[in-house]
């Protein structure tokens, strides 16, 4: 197992940027870097990042400047020698002291739910992946079913040639020569609808990956996967995102509800501020200064006293979210305990079908060669000869579809333990990407002016690959 998970990183490792995503290890690395869903997830985390300098801009100084120009175009009989104009410059700074712990707190939640949105970026990281390994084994899976169809319909006009054959000589009889015929049309039928869940699949792969697949390989074994589902259980509780999102998300809500609780609160903040009117040497009064220029400072303080019960309202509101997201918290950790043990009973199940299902084809197989040569000796029907051909190959697809189903089973197993991530394996043939890159760039950032270049989409269109058909090569 060891020696598959260093196969699995090195090939994924070699596979970041492929040309063409004809393995698994390149479908994820393309999916990785392309895929809208990773790219809106990782956008939208960049956005929740914002609200820790939104949070914080409230506990530094504020800083404004206002001018007004005024002509007096009249002056009343009363005011002969007011000014023709005049000029008001101010500039005011505040800064907060003390608000009950509100802003401290809202700096705390939006650090919090920052947390939380790296653990959702892991998660819809995985859930991208298990889509990948999904399509991926879609398309192999439906090829395969393409070509034992195929492969039985050309059987089956090879028997229905041999019996018309043996019913010109009166070996056979007509019905044996229309069972052939209808069996043969069945068959036709059976290629045609696996074919178009084969385009189905194709497309489906196009959507996830943005290629299409080409000659894709057998995967390789998926590494950590677990010896009991006790193991599995316990992993996922300590891993997986959905729930580590949910934990970081109540303790937001817990900070949220100190925020409302501020409300009753004194607030306490500096303040200062300078004023200057100039009448710009249009004041018509004797010996008075054109300009006059005053300084203020000090401290102001706001004591609520009555306030209607809004306060209280908002923290028992704030209190009731923080209540609901507890109950939240509790329902995801169920929905984690589930999934893992139904993945590992999927797992287990699909796994123990294959043995049977490979044990059912080599049956089927040495069944047919006996009914064929019992055929021949007359101890057989035409009818028993298709009937076992079909039990092959219901066999054939059942061991195909088992192979599928087990691999599926084995990934979601290691998304729900939270193992199914880049980190876990080994996607690093290029740099992964790190959302507290973009965190510890904007977390202090206080320039009001400083932004980023205008978004431009980072994931790949589909709508110039061609549509795929139900073709596949050596069937």
């Amino acid at each position: 197992m060891r020696l598959s998970r260093l196969t699995l990183l090195a090939g994924m490792a070699l596979a970041a940027t492929p040309a063409l995503a004809d393995d698994l290890r390149g479908a994820l690395a393309m999916a990785y870097s392309s895929n809208p869903q990773m790219q809106a997830a990782r956008a939208q985390q960049r956005a929740v990042d914002e609200g820790v300098p939104i949070a914080r801009s409230a506990s530094l100084p504020s800083v404004s400047g206002t001018a007004n120009w005024t002509e007096y175009v009249h002056n009343s009989g009363t005011s002969p020698l007011a000014p023709d104009r005049n000029l008001d410059l101010a500039a005011n700074a505040s800064m907060p002291l003390y608000a009950g712990g509100a802003i401290k707190n809202s700096i705390r939640a939006a650090k919090t739910r920052v947390a939380a949105g790296q653990a959702d970026l892991r998660a819809t990281e995985s859930g991208v992946f298990s889509q990948v390994v999904t399509a991926y084994m879609d398309v192999i899976l439906a090829e395969a079913v393409v070509g034992l169809n195929r492969s039985n319909a050309k059987q089956l006009e090879v028997n229905l040639q041999a019996t018309r054959d043996r019913f010109e000589i009166g070996d056979l009889t007509r019905t044996d020569v229309a069972q052939s015929q209808s069996r043969l049309a069945l068959a036709n039928g059976q290629v045609r609808s696996a074919e178009a869940q084969l385009i189905s699949a194709r497309e489906r792969y196009i959507q996830v990956i943005g290629k299409a697949p080409e000659a894709l390989q057998t995967p390789p074994p998926l590494p950590g996967l677990p010896a009991a589902v006790d193991d599995a259980v316990h992993t996922a509780l300590d891993n997986n995102p959905d729930l580590i999102a949910a934990h970081e998300r109540s303790k937001a809500a817990s900070f949220d509800t100190a925020v409302a609780g501020a409300g009753r609160l004194p607030t306490i903040g500096v303040f200062t501020g300078i004023d200057r009117t100039d009448s710009l040497g249009t004041n018509n009064l004797p010996g008075v200064t054109q300009s006059v220029t005053s300084t203020i400072a000090g401290l102001r303080a706001t004591i609520p006293l009555f306030q209607g019960g809004l306060p209280a309202a908002q923290r028992r509101q704030a209190q009731a979210r923080e209540g609901a997201v507890l109950e939240q918290q509790i329902g995801i950790e169920r929905e984690v305990v589930a999934a893992t043990r139904s993945a590992f009973a999927s797992w287990q199940a699909a796994t123990a079908l294959i043995t049977s299902s490979q044990t059912a084809v080599d049956a089927a197989t040495l069944s047919l060669e006996g009914v064929r040569a019992e055929n021949t000796v007359g101890n057989r029907t035409i009818l028993d000869i298709l009937n076992a051909e079909q039990e092959l190959l219901n066999a054939q697809v059942q061991l195909v579809t088992a192979q599928r189903n087990a691999y599926v089973a084995g990934f979601n197993l290691l998304s729900a333990m939270g193992k199914a991530e880049a980190r876990d394996l080994g996607l690093d043939g290029g740099a992964l990407y790190d959302p507290m890159t973009n965190y510890d760039r904007v977390k202090n950032t206080i320039w009001d002016w400083q932004s980023d270049p205008a978004p431009k989409a980072q994931s790949t269109r589909t709508v110039d690959t061609k549509a795929q058909d139900g073709s596949v090569t050596n069937p």
